[in-house]
Order: C-alpha cells, then structure tokens, then sequence
C-alpha cells in the first residue's frame, strides 16, 4: 500500500514498465496498438516508446503491422543480448529449449530420459546440453533457466529436495553451474515454470490464478495480483501435503495422509504394485492404457483421485478465493470425466455464485499451452528479475 503520493517521474516509470510487460508479451506492437492496450493517448504512447527507444531497451522498425491510415512504423524488443536454455529437469528426465534475447524459440524441443545416482552426473548431463547448444551458437552468451522439481530456494539456487532423486542432500545448483559454465543461472521450482508460462504467453489469464501440476507429485503455483506469490519461505504451493487423513498413508514429507498419498501417479503406482502384488512398478503409459481398457480398479482409484484433489481445492478456495485453475501433468490424460469429477467438489463453494453475472464463477481447466510453451515460461525468470513483472 501507498503511503504517499506519486511524482510524474514516478508514474513514468511505472508506465514505462507496463509498456515492457506489454512487449514481453507481444514482441513486436505499434504506437496506437500500445496506446491501446495501455489505456493511454497514442501521443503519450509515442513519446513513452521513444524512451524506451533512446535508453535501448526497445528498438524502432519501419516495418508496419497495418496498412490502414497512417503508419510511422512498429517497436520491438532488440534482437542483440544474452540467449537463455530453459530446462525441465527431474532426476529421470531432462526437456530444454533454447530461445534468443526476446524469448523467441531458435531450437526445437528436446527432451533426454536419465538414469543417475549422484548429483554431480545430474550436473554433467546439464553441462552436456548446454555444451551442445554452445557448439550451435559459438558467438551467443547462453544462460540457463532452470525449472527443478521438488522444493527449491530460488534465491541461492539450491534444490532442497527432489522427489525421486537418489540422494537427499541439498544441491547448489546455481552456485555449481555458474562456476562450471561462466553464465547466469536462475533456478525456481517446476510448478512456478508453469505459471510463469500461464502469465505470460497466455492473453487470457486473470490477476490471480493458479496452476496445478498432478503428475509424479501434486503441486502448485499462485499468480496473485500479476505476481508469482513463493511466500516468505518459498514454500507456497504445496498442495499436495495437504492432509486428508491423518491416520493415512505416510508421505515422503514425513507426514500421514497427504493428498499425494491419495491422487498423485507415484500412489497410483503404489496401488498397482499392491493390486497385482508385483515387485515390478508399471509404467505410466501402461496404467493409462489400462485405464483406458476400462480396468475397473483403475477407474475407480481415477475417481476417488479427482474427488480427493477437488476437496482439497474446495478448502484453498475457500481460503484464497482465487477463480482460474489451469491443471496440468500426466494425469490429464485421464480426460473429461476426471476434471468434471473434480469440479463437482467445489460445485457448493458457498462464495462462487455461479448464476449471478456480476460474479466470475470459478473455471478449472486443463491447461492449453503445448509443452515446448511451458518449458519456455521457466526463462521469463530473467524478464522478472527485469522488473518488468
């Protein structure tokens, strides 16, 4: 909250990272395309642009985006600076995408299957593919933007704890990088990589939303008022240790009856090997397949699942109030009657007043953007780090 007043210096300033927030998400727009979308004349957006033009941080093209009226050109953001690798990394899986000084991808999407059991090698195959992108593009300086998952510190860059990892100590992965490979890293959890994608290449996102991750875990991540909120511990968005039962099954986090015990694909997993009384743990393709065959324990555990998650969801909008969930994760492919079945949980949220129009009613939706988008949305880190949040 403001405690005094804003000087026209101040407002300028706050204007002028509205414009950037704009460009970020546009890339490339005019003056009366920004003086549009920022509410302002198109006089004031011009002389804005040609600021941000003189300090450098935009650049002006002749190129027009209409061929109606008059047209003196289009703005961008500029072509020269530092690359960024966006990675996914989990300690069975390794996506990254590369993309130049505006973000755009100059790469295709890839993606390498891991076998480690030491973090030093998780670092190797890190050093290996940015090595490999380095060979492509020998004249570009290339950071990394790396979304891990599990909890992580995104201030030192430290990966606490990874689930599925072999080890359990503490990585320093930002500190490690940096002194191996001589560039920026930047390191957040993986959840915060999907609202960050959500945010900014998604034009339909609200000021708060939140996106889910049911996968391996259940995990979370809260855009509240346009900001990823990571709360003073960084632990925000734990969803999946929300307990149900406390006489339940014990959790990786030490606790019993977490909603991951419940929903996640690791306790379905957990429940085939019990089912079927193998040692051998199915994969998750061939449980989506029996799922698909109709399998009827299988549909069973799917619908107690989404009824688990849409409780708890009940609760976090009771507290929080937030109307715009995009789910995301493996467990989408459970389809239609997985999320409707979710959703009916929260059908009785005494403050969604879904019949009346001045209320938004609360949308739980699958995701829409397509992986290499998501892996993408981990390297607007540095345009946050910008200011331009």
């Amino acid at each position: 909250m403001l405690s005094s007043g804003l000087n026209n210096q101040q407002i300028r300033h706050l204007n002028k990272q509205l414009f950037m927030r704009q460009m970020w998400r546009h890339k490339r727009l005019s003056k009366s395309q920004m003086a549009r979308l920022t509410g302002l004349s198109t006089p004031a957006a011009g002389k804005i642009l040609q600021e941000l033009v003189d300090e450098g941080r935009l650049w002006h093209s002749s190129q027009n985006l209409s061929n109606r009226g008059q047209n003196s050109g289009s703005f961008q953001l500029p072509e020269s600076g530092d690359w960024t690798l966006c990675m996914n990394i989990t300690p069975t899986r390794i996506e990254c995408l590369i993309a130049d000084a505006r973000l755009i991808p100059q790469g295709e999407y890839q993606h390498r299957a891991i076998a480690i059991a030491r973090p030093e090698q998780l670092l190797d195959e890190i050093e290996a593919l940015w090595q490999q992108q380095r060979r492509r593009w020998p004249d570009r300086t290339i950071n990394l933007a790396l979304a891990v998952h599990g909890q992580v510190d995104p201030v030192t860059g430290v990966s606490q704890h990874m689930p599925q990892a072999a080890w359990k100590k503490p990585v320093e992965l930002k500190y490690l990088l940096e002194e191996r490979l001589g560039v920026q890293v930047r390191v957040d959890n993986d959840c915060v990589m999907l609202a960050l994608a959500e945010k900014w290449l998604n034009s339909g996102h609200q000021a708060d939303f939140c996106v889910i991750n049911v996968d391996y875990g259940i995990g979370s991540s809260f855009v509240i008022n346009g900001l990823i909120y990571r709360g003073s511990l960084y632990g925000s968005g734990q969803i999946g240790h929300t307990i149900l039962d406390p006489n339940g099954a014990p959790c990786s986090c030490g606790r019993h009856g977490c909603l991951e015990t419940v929903a996640s694909l690791s306790a379905l997993k957990q429940q085939a090997r019990l089912h079927t009384q193998n040692h051998a743990t199915p994969g998750t393709a061939q449980l989506l397949r029996e799922w698909h065959a109709g399998e009827p324990w299988i549909q069973d555990w799917v619908e107690q699942s989404a009824k688990a998650i849409g409780m708890s969801l009940y609760n976090f909008l009771n507290i929080l109030n937030i109307n715009q969930i995009w789910l995301y994760g493996r467990s989408c492919a459970f389809g239609e009657s997985w999320r409707k079945t979710l959703v009916q949980q929260i059908a009785f949220n005494p403050f969604d007043q879904q019949d009346s129009p001045k209320i938004k009613a609360t949308h739980i939706q699958f995701g829409q953007l397509d992986r290499a988008s998501q892996i993408l949305g981990i390297g607007y880190l540095y345009v946050e780090g910008e200011g331009s949040a």
